[in-house]
């Protein structure tokens, strides 16, 4: 039996994420929760017909509780979505208080439970769902991601015609680093099975990458962002970490995660100078169960990316734990 749970799913992203996940046969139990909405969401989603049952919850009424309680796996898509000239930074206020919140309640009902975060800023939100199960004494870093899917879904769209894929997805494209702008980096050289990106488009193809989510919100025209990709590859991290977690061997997913509490982190927190860093882990039934260091032997190019990345994370981790230690005045 698996119970997935996923928080703000009324959302932009949540609403077509529960629908993706109501939709897996390795879900049994669907629980969703937002402060607004659940109960239509949750109607129009039990019609389907799917393995999973599906119950939804609003705060009242201990709704929290009651959704988090005998989760396995619990997925935080909640927040306000990126509007026209806002950087993920200027999200920060806002969303880290909603993470923060709903964090300290999979820490006292489910403290057990994967948890995946996608609400932006994900460089600050993940230490700040850290820090909160720090505080509550059930911190497993094996268990706390930050989803980056969505960086290596469109590094491996956007090179689909260098690497002459029918299916995208079947080309492995290393990203590493952060979930926003200069923190995120593509690993071309590291590709598998190997391609080349043309000199001449090297550049440009690692700025859509790193700046992707920027075209979604202009074709939009400030009605939205990034919402129906990042349910996607929510999914997609979300059903990894099921199938791993059911003993199937050799998933690998790249993730946020905090690296000196996971098996082979050390090295990478040690040549990147950052506690939390994204980088392809290996899954399994307590969750990571290894982090891979794709460092060794970038690029010249590679590295001066890397470079500008590790600046921009420790600001951003520094700031989701400030947060944390010291909230500002409400």
């Amino acid at each position: 039996m698996v119970k997935a749970v996923v928080l703000g799913a009324s959302g932009g992203i949540g609403q077509p994420l529960s629908l993706l996940l109501k939709a897996s046969p390795l879900i049994d139990e669907l629980a969703l929760y937002d402060v607004v909405n659940t109960p239509g969401v949750t109607a129009d989603l039990s019609h389907i017909s799917s393995v999973a049952k599906i119950s939804g919850y609003l705060p009242k009424e201990d709704g929290l509780k009651n959704a988090l309680t005998g989760a396995d796996i619990v997925v935080i898509p909640a927040g306000i979505p990126r509007k026209p000239g806002m950087t993920r930074d200027d999200l920060f206020k806002i969303n880290a208080g909603i993470v923060r919140d709903l964090a300290k309640g999979i820490a006292e009902f489910s403290p057990k439970a994967f948890t995946l975060v996608i609400s932006n800023p994900v460089n600050s939100t993940v230490p700040i769902a850290a820090e909160v199960f720090k505080a509550a004494g059930v911190f497993d870093p094996k268990r706390l991601f930050g989803v980056t899917t969505l960086d290596v879904v469109r590094a491996e769209t956007f090179t689909q015609e260098y690497s002459g894929q029918k299916d995208p997805s079947k080309a492995t494209v290393p990203v590493i680093g952060g979930h926003s702008g200069e923190t995120i980096v593509p690993l071309f050289s590291k590709v598998s099975p190997s391609f080349d990106i043309p000199a001449d488009k090297y550049e440009a193809l690692v700025k859509r990458v790193q700046f992707g989510g920027d075209e979604v919100v202009a074709a939009k025209d400030g009605a939205g962002s990034a919402t129906l990709s990042m349910a996607y590859a929510g999914f997609r991290f979300s059903e990894a970490v099921i199938r791993a977690s059911k003993g199937e061997k050799g998933v690998v997913e790249p993730t946020f995660v905090y690296l000196p509490g996971v098996p082979g982190g050390d090295a990478i927190a040690q040549a990147t100078g950052v506690d939390f860093f994204s980088t392809p882990v290996e899954l399994g039934p307590s969750g990571v169960e290894k982090a891979i260091n794709v460092l060794d032997g970038v690029t010249e190019r590679e590295q001066k990316l890397l470079a500008a990345c590790v600046e921009g994370l420790k600001g951003n981790i520094e700031k989701g734990v400030e947060f944390v230690k010291n909230p500002p005045p409400k």
